[in-house]
């Protein structure tokens, strides 16, 4: 006969957990000194200042990076490598449908078309074989987002992409510090780009860096971020204006607080490593749902997030109501963005520009045109996602099991 222990909580049984796991705390002493030091400055400008160059060349120094360029998010951060490359109106830039928008806006700001590329159901990430197909004379860039945490194929991609003028540009907003057959994410294409918005691995509340791998491009991404003003001489700000760009400076606020949380990054990594590993190994094999792999010796994982698949036709039960049960035992989840981003109005409907539907208006790249079914794994994968949140690295081990005691008692009960 089952007991309270077996029977779900939400049909009356005792839940895995009273509460929910803990929200991480990233702040401490060190940040609050370093803040401190900045207003005891008389001046927060990144002119004259020390925390936004002491951030970047911490940066540099961890990555083993030449060229680092700050701004003021993760998406600033994709435009001002976008911008180092001056694109052209109607130029395509490949990237996948499962990610942030901030990794498409800046693609249309600068004229160019997002095209999208379907993903691997496994990890989320962009498929190298859809890739190929996307390609065209058109293409000046591909941007491959490492969701999750989890690097994407990038041999796959780069042998796509070989012996043709295509820039690589790796979103790294939710893979900081994680390697890809030993190196480092970020490292890998011409740009890495990196966000710092208070849900990443590390943060300062918003803000972003572009690390730039190609000696030719750095001077424009350093123009770029400032209004084409030119830094580069001792750190000393001239206004050159040597082209139209944004301003997306940094403050010495934020890279104050950044300098101890790039401090904090590789211990961060190492323990969501771990924890999100040891989850993933426990709750392989069971029926009617699907973990992310875990990492091995050539993908390594950051685990932002823990991005479980619901099988519905195998568990019996719809992911939400897998969602529901798995709430009532103590667990929090999210579904994140829900759908491809070509199905959100603002490129289903090409709103922008005033209502002229520019760039995409009368650029003949009707193959980009965003429609249903365009991508068919990604909106496949996006509908079974319940991502177990507030798995991160301030979680003790009991708190772990926890998770997939509880996972493993709703996948169990709603399979019958």
């Amino acid at each position: 006969m089952p007991t309270a222990c077996d029977t779900l909580a939400i049909h009356g049984g005792t839940p895995v957990r009273r509460d929910f796991l803990p929200v991480r705390k990233p702040f401490d002493v060190r940040e609050e000194t370093l803040v401190l030091e900045a207003l005891r400055s008389g001046s927060l400008f990144v002119a004259g200042g020390s925390k936004v160059y002491g951030f970047i060349d911490a940066l540099k120094s961890l990555f083993g990076a030449s060229h680092a360029v700050a701004s003021t998010s993760g998406t600033a951060a994709i435009h001002v490598a976008l911008g180092a490359l001056d694109l052209k109106p109607g130029d395509e830039v490949i990237v996948p449908p499962v990610t942030d928008m901030g990794s498409i806006a800046p693609i249309v700001l600068c004229g160019a078309i997002p095209v999208f590329v379907d993903v691997q159901m496994e990890t989320f990430n962009l498929d190298p074989a859809d890739l190929a197909r996307k390609i065209t004379p058109r293409t000046r860039a591909v941007m491959v987002v490492h969701v999750w945490g989890r690097p994407a194929d990038l041999t796959g991609i780069r042998r796509a992409i070989a012996g043709r003028d295509i820039a690589l540009i790796e979103d790294c907003a939710e893979a900081h510090y994680v390697r890809y057959q030993g190196r480092l994410l970020g490292t890998i294409g011409d740009f890495g780009c990196f966000s710092y918005q208070q849900s990443k691995h590390i943060t300062c509340g918003d803000g972003g860096a572009t690390l730039v791998n190609r000696d030719d491009l750095a001077q424009r991404a350093e123009l770029f971020v400032d209004k084409g003003c030119d830094w580069s001489k001792d750190r000393t700000y001239r206004k050159t204006y040597a082209f139209m760009a944004p301003c997306y400076r940094m403050t010495e606020l934020q890279g104050a607080v950044l300098i101890a949380q790039v401090e904090k990054l590789p211990g961060i990594i190492a323990r969501r490593s771990e924890l999100g590993g040891r989850l993933a190994r426990k709750l392989q094999g069971i029926p009617g749902i699907a973990p992310p792999p875990p990492p091995d010796e050539e993908y390594g994982h950051g685990y932002w997030g823990f991005p479980l698949r619901v099988i519905e036709e195998e568990l019996g039960a719809s992911r939400d109501d897998f969602r529901k049960a798995l709430e009532a035992e103590g667990i929090k989840t999210d579904t994140w963005i829900s759908k491809p981003l070509y199905l959100y109005d603002a490129l289903a409907q090409q709103i922008s520009f005033g209502g002229t539907h520019w760039p995409w208006q009368g650029a003949g790249n009707d193959h980009a045109a965003p429609r249903p079914g365009l991508c068919p794994n990604a909106e496949k994968v996006l509908s079974q996602l319940c991502n177990l949140v507030r798995i991160h690295e301030q979680i003790s081990d009991a708190d772990l099991e926890d998770v997939a005691t509880a996972v493993i008692k709703v996948a169990r009960a709603l399979k019958g």
